[in-house]
Protein backbone atom coordinates (compact mmCIF):
# COMPACT_ATOMS: atom_id res chain seq x y z
CA UNK A 1 0.00 0.00 0.00
CA UNK A 2 1.52 3.06 -0.90
CA UNK A 3 0.55 6.67 -0.42
CA UNK A 4 -0.92 9.38 -2.77
CA UNK A 5 -0.05 12.36 -0.46
CA UNK A 6 2.43 14.91 -2.51
CA UNK A 7 5.90 15.20 -2.48
CA UNK A 8 6.52 18.90 -1.42
CA UNK A 9 9.42 20.43 -3.18
CA UNK A 10 10.88 24.55 -2.24
CA UNK A 11 13.46 26.41 -2.97
CA UNK A 12 14.54 30.38 -2.93
CA UNK A 13 13.33 30.85 -6.69
CA UNK A 14 13.55 28.87 -10.16
CA UNK A 15 16.72 26.51 -9.20
CA UNK A 16 14.64 24.05 -7.42
CA UNK A 17 12.65 23.60 -10.70
CA UNK A 18 15.55 21.32 -12.05
CA UNK A 19 15.11 19.12 -9.09
CA UNK A 20 10.99 19.03 -9.28
CA UNK A 21 11.40 18.54 -13.06
CA UNK A 22 13.71 15.38 -12.54
CA UNK A 23 11.33 13.86 -9.77
CA UNK A 24 8.38 14.65 -11.94
CA UNK A 25 10.25 12.75 -15.45
CA UNK A 26 11.07 9.36 -12.84
CA UNK A 27 8.06 9.87 -10.62
CA UNK A 28 5.19 11.06 -13.18
CA UNK A 29 2.54 9.30 -10.72
CA UNK A 30 4.02 11.59 -7.94
CA UNK A 31 1.90 14.58 -7.08
CA UNK A 32 4.31 17.97 -6.29
CA UNK A 33 3.41 21.13 -4.22
CA UNK A 34 6.59 23.26 -5.37
CA UNK A 35 7.37 26.54 -3.40
CA UNK A 36 9.22 29.23 -4.58
CA UNK A 37 10.66 31.94 -2.17
CA UNK A 38 11.06 34.35 -4.72
CA UNK A 39 10.49 37.46 -2.40
CA UNK A 40 13.61 36.50 -0.53
CA UNK A 41 16.10 35.29 -3.36
CA UNK A 42 18.74 34.79 -3.26
CA UNK A 43 19.25 32.31 -0.39
CA UNK A 44 23.13 32.66 -0.93
CA UNK A 45 23.44 36.14 0.26
CA UNK A 46 21.39 35.50 3.53
CA UNK A 47 22.20 35.17 7.12
CA UNK A 48 22.29 31.63 8.47
CA UNK A 49 18.97 32.90 10.95
CA UNK A 50 17.09 33.96 7.69
CA UNK A 51 17.70 31.12 5.83
CA UNK A 52 16.37 29.04 8.79
CA UNK A 53 13.75 31.29 9.38
CA UNK A 54 12.40 31.13 5.83
CA UNK A 55 12.86 27.36 5.08
CA UNK A 56 11.12 26.64 8.66
CA UNK A 57 8.10 28.81 7.67
CA UNK A 58 8.07 26.78 3.86
CA UNK A 59 8.67 23.52 5.87
CA UNK A 60 5.46 24.53 7.66
CA UNK A 61 3.29 25.36 4.85
CA UNK A 62 4.22 22.09 3.21
CA UNK A 63 3.42 20.06 6.38
CA UNK A 64 0.33 21.49 6.61
CA UNK A 65 -0.52 20.89 2.67
CA UNK A 66 0.20 17.11 4.08
CA UNK A 67 3.59 15.86 1.84
CA UNK A 68 4.59 12.89 3.12
CA UNK A 69 8.39 13.72 1.45
CA UNK A 70 9.66 17.18 1.86
CA UNK A 71 12.73 18.20 -0.59
CA UNK A 72 15.21 21.08 -0.05
CA UNK A 73 15.56 21.53 -3.40
CA UNK A 74 18.59 24.63 -2.31
CA UNK A 75 22.17 24.11 -1.54
CA UNK A 76 22.29 27.14 0.99
CA UNK A 77 18.91 25.22 2.72
CA UNK A 78 20.70 21.96 2.66
CA UNK A 79 23.59 23.49 4.16
CA UNK A 80 22.83 25.45 6.59
CA UNK A 81 19.04 24.65 7.78
CA UNK A 82 18.35 21.05 6.77
CA UNK A 83 19.88 19.10 9.97
CA UNK A 84 18.19 21.88 12.41
CA UNK A 85 14.93 21.73 10.98
CA UNK A 86 14.94 17.99 10.41
CA UNK A 87 15.60 17.21 13.73
CA UNK A 88 12.25 19.28 14.83
CA UNK A 89 9.89 17.64 12.41
CA UNK A 90 11.25 14.10 11.87
CA UNK A 91 8.23 12.56 12.94
CA UNK A 92 6.03 14.41 10.48
CA UNK A 93 7.11 13.24 7.38
CA UNK A 94 10.80 12.24 5.36
CA UNK A 95 13.14 15.07 4.62
CA UNK A 96 15.46 15.11 1.57
CA UNK A 97 18.10 17.24 0.52
CA UNK A 98 20.56 17.89 -2.54
CA UNK A 99 23.93 17.07 -1.18
CA UNK A 100 23.53 13.64 0.24
CA UNK A 101 22.75 12.11 -3.14
CA UNK A 102 25.92 13.96 -4.46
CA UNK A 103 28.42 13.16 -1.78
CA UNK A 104 26.92 9.14 -2.33
CA UNK A 105 27.82 9.38 -5.84
CA UNK A 106 31.54 10.56 -5.11
CA UNK A 107 31.38 7.76 -2.64
CA UNK A 108 30.77 5.13 -5.35
CA UNK A 109 32.91 6.46 -8.18
CA UNK A 110 36.48 5.59 -8.79
CA UNK A 111 37.53 8.09 -10.93
CA UNK A 112 37.31 11.48 -9.07
CA UNK A 113 40.84 13.09 -7.62
CA UNK A 114 40.45 16.57 -7.87
CA UNK A 115 36.73 18.31 -7.36
CA UNK A 116 35.69 21.33 -7.44
CA UNK A 117 32.38 22.80 -6.15
CA UNK A 118 30.69 26.09 -7.25
CA UNK A 119 27.40 27.35 -5.44
CA UNK A 120 26.40 30.33 -3.25
CA UNK A 121 28.56 32.38 -0.37
CA UNK A 122 26.14 30.25 2.16
CA UNK A 123 26.91 26.73 0.93
CA UNK A 124 30.57 27.58 0.16
CA UNK A 125 31.31 29.21 3.19
CA UNK A 126 29.13 26.40 5.23
CA UNK A 127 31.96 23.69 3.70
CA UNK A 128 29.24 20.75 4.23
CA UNK A 129 30.59 19.36 0.45
CA UNK A 130 34.80 19.65 1.91
CA UNK A 131 33.77 18.14 5.40
CA UNK A 132 31.40 15.68 3.93
CA UNK A 133 33.62 14.02 0.94
CA UNK A 134 36.73 14.22 3.19
CA UNK A 135 34.63 11.99 5.96
CA UNK A 136 34.13 10.04 3.04
CA UNK A 137 37.55 9.85 1.03
CA UNK A 138 40.09 11.01 2.30
CA UNK A 139 42.04 11.38 -0.81
CA UNK A 140 39.86 13.23 -2.66
CA UNK A 141 41.05 17.12 -3.27
CA UNK A 142 38.17 19.37 -3.04
CA UNK A 143 38.88 22.82 -4.55
CA UNK A 144 35.39 25.08 -3.45
CA UNK A 145 34.61 28.49 -4.52
CA UNK A 146 32.25 30.68 -4.23
CA UNK A 147 30.02 31.92 -7.24
CA UNK A 148 27.35 34.28 -5.83
CA UNK A 149 26.71 36.74 -9.16
CA UNK A 150 25.04 33.17 -11.14
CA UNK A 151 22.02 32.20 -9.73
CA UNK A 152 20.54 35.90 -9.15
CA UNK A 153 21.67 36.40 -12.60
CA UNK A 154 19.97 33.19 -13.87
CA UNK A 155 16.96 34.00 -11.67
CA UNK A 156 16.64 37.72 -13.70
CA UNK A 157 17.04 35.41 -17.27
CA UNK A 158 19.05 37.59 -18.25
CA UNK A 159 21.00 35.18 -20.59
CA UNK A 160 23.33 38.07 -21.70
CA UNK A 161 25.73 37.21 -19.02
CA UNK A 162 26.90 33.99 -20.95
CA UNK A 163 28.53 35.21 -23.54
CA UNK A 164 30.17 38.24 -21.22
CA UNK A 165 33.09 37.85 -18.72
CA UNK A 166 31.54 36.60 -15.66
CA UNK A 167 31.20 32.86 -15.96
CA UNK A 168 33.92 33.09 -17.54
CA UNK A 169 36.00 34.70 -15.16
CA UNK A 170 34.51 32.40 -12.32
CA UNK A 171 35.31 29.27 -14.16
CA UNK A 172 38.76 30.27 -15.16
CA UNK A 173 40.05 31.54 -11.59
CA UNK A 174 42.88 29.16 -10.60
CA UNK A 175 40.51 28.52 -7.18
CA UNK A 176 39.54 25.42 -10.02
CA UNK A 177 42.69 24.95 -11.57
CA UNK A 178 43.15 20.85 -12.29
CA UNK A 179 40.06 19.66 -11.38
CA UNK A 180 38.70 16.67 -13.26
CA UNK A 181 34.97 17.05 -12.04
CA UNK A 182 32.51 19.85 -10.86
CA UNK A 183 30.18 19.83 -8.09
CA UNK A 184 26.99 22.30 -8.92
CA UNK A 185 26.73 23.20 -6.08
CA UNK A 186 22.93 25.47 -6.56
CA UNK A 187 19.75 24.27 -8.30
CA UNK A 188 19.68 26.91 -10.67
CA UNK A 189 23.58 25.35 -12.05
CA UNK A 190 22.26 22.64 -14.46
CA UNK A 191 20.28 25.84 -16.60
CA UNK A 192 23.68 27.06 -17.73
CA UNK A 193 24.90 23.29 -17.29
CA UNK A 194 26.19 23.22 -21.24
CA UNK A 195 27.71 26.50 -21.20
CA UNK A 196 29.65 25.21 -17.86
CA UNK A 197 30.72 22.11 -20.15
CA UNK A 198 31.96 23.72 -22.82
CA UNK A 199 34.03 26.29 -20.95
CA UNK A 200 36.30 22.95 -19.88
CA UNK A 201 35.50 21.72 -23.53
CA UNK A 202 33.58 18.66 -22.14
CA UNK A 203 37.07 17.52 -20.09
CA UNK A 204 35.28 16.91 -16.93
CA UNK A 205 32.69 15.51 -15.26
CA UNK A 206 29.57 17.77 -14.18
CA UNK A 207 27.95 16.33 -10.79
CA UNK A 208 24.32 18.02 -10.95
CA UNK A 209 22.26 16.74 -7.80
CA UNK A 210 18.83 16.96 -9.61
CA UNK A 211 18.70 13.37 -11.25
CA UNK A 212 20.70 12.30 -8.54
CA UNK A 213 18.24 13.16 -5.81
CA UNK A 214 15.71 11.98 -8.03
CA UNK A 215 16.88 8.60 -8.03
CA UNK A 216 17.55 8.85 -4.10
CA UNK A 217 14.05 10.16 -3.10
CA UNK A 218 12.63 6.62 -5.63
CA UNK A 219 14.51 4.39 -4.10
CA UNK A 220 13.79 5.90 -0.35
CA UNK A 221 9.91 6.03 -1.13
CA UNK A 222 9.85 2.31 -2.32
CA UNK A 223 12.03 1.04 1.19
CA UNK A 224 8.93 2.78 3.01
CA UNK A 225 6.58 1.76 0.50
CA UNK A 226 5.34 5.24 -0.21
CA UNK A 227 5.24 5.59 -3.86
CA UNK A 228 2.32 6.34 -5.24
CA UNK A 229 -0.67 4.41 -6.25
CA UNK A 230 -1.90 7.08 -8.54
CA UNK A 231 -2.30 6.41 -12.24
CA UNK A 232 -5.05 9.52 -12.92
CA UNK A 233 -3.54 12.99 -14.56
CA UNK A 234 -1.54 14.69 -11.69
CA UNK A 235 -2.03 18.70 -11.49
CA UNK A 236 0.94 20.04 -9.51
CA UNK A 237 0.62 22.68 -7.08
CA UNK A 238 3.03 26.08 -7.71
CA UNK A 239 3.52 28.67 -4.85
CA UNK A 240 5.60 31.88 -4.85
CA UNK A 241 6.07 34.08 -2.12
CA UNK A 242 5.75 36.99 -4.71
CA UNK A 243 5.00 37.09 -7.98
CA UNK A 244 8.07 36.94 -11.14
CA UNK A 245 7.40 37.18 -14.57
CA UNK A 246 10.80 35.19 -15.24
CA UNK A 247 9.47 32.30 -12.91
CA UNK A 248 7.03 32.00 -14.89
CA UNK A 249 8.51 31.90 -18.17
CA UNK A 250 11.51 29.55 -17.06
CA UNK A 251 8.99 27.02 -15.72
CA UNK A 252 8.26 26.27 -19.32
CA UNK A 253 11.81 25.00 -20.17
CA UNK A 254 10.67 22.38 -17.23
CA UNK A 255 6.63 21.62 -17.35
CA UNK A 256 5.07 21.59 -20.66
CA UNK A 257 1.82 22.13 -19.06
CA UNK A 258 0.68 26.15 -18.21
CA UNK A 259 1.91 25.88 -14.64
CA UNK A 260 -0.70 28.12 -12.42
CA UNK A 261 1.37 30.40 -9.88
CA UNK A 262 0.05 31.23 -6.54
CA UNK A 263 1.27 33.78 -4.78
CA UNK A 264 1.30 32.94 -1.14
CA UNK A 265 3.20 35.37 1.46
CA UNK A 266 3.86 32.82 4.37
CA UNK A 267 5.95 35.39 6.11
Amino acid sequence: MGSNKPIGIFDSGIGGLTVANSINKLLPNEKIIYFGDTLHLPYGSKSPEKINKYSEKIVKFLLEKNCKAIVFACNSASSTSFDTITKKYFEQTTFFNVIEPVIDYIKSSKNIKTVGVIGTEATINSQVYSKKISKTKKNILVKPMATPLLASLIEDNKSVFFSNSILKKYLQSKLLKGIDSLILGCTHYPIISQEISSFFKDSIEIISSDKLLSCYLNNTLKKKNLLSSNVNPIRHQFYISDYSKSFQIKSKMFFKSEIILEEQNIF
